[in-house]
């Protein structure tokens, strides 16, 4: 890959993952606002849990992301970037394009998918 496409993934990355970091800061802050809320209406403390569950559950998703976009970092800075790590082929422009963080070519990710790979996360 050459220098300048590999460039603006990494731009990408950065980006990306400094809008996650901003996105999982304000959820923390949020599902803390929810606790200190001493509601004494039923509707309204499940209504606050709802919301801390489902800002948690968004947490968890964007940290997991936020882990991928560190680790593609490292494959770019190890020239590994776009390459499959099951495999060892290369993952399609396309693919990349939409999400850069990806690990795996569109195949082995089905198979990761399926957990017909072995592969420790």
């Amino acid at each position: 890959m050459d220098k300048k496409k590999l460039n603006g993934y990494r731009d990408r990355l950065i980006a990306e993952r400094d809008v996650l970091m901003g996105v999982v800061g304000r959820n923390e802050d949020y599902g803390r606002e929810a606790d200190i809320d001493a509601t004494q209406d039923p509707a309204d403390k499940a209504s606050n849990s709802y919301t801390k569950e489902l800002l948690f559950t968004q947490s968890t998703n964007d940290r997991i992301i936020l882990i991928q976009i560190d680790e593609a970092l490292e494959r770019i800075e190890d020239d590994e970037f776009g390459i499959c790590l099951n495999c060892g082929n290369e993952i399609g422009a396309k693919r990349l394009e939409a999400l850069p963080w990806v690990r795996y070519c569109i195949t082995c990710q089905d198979m990761h998918e399926k957990g017909l790979l072995n592969i420790e996360e």
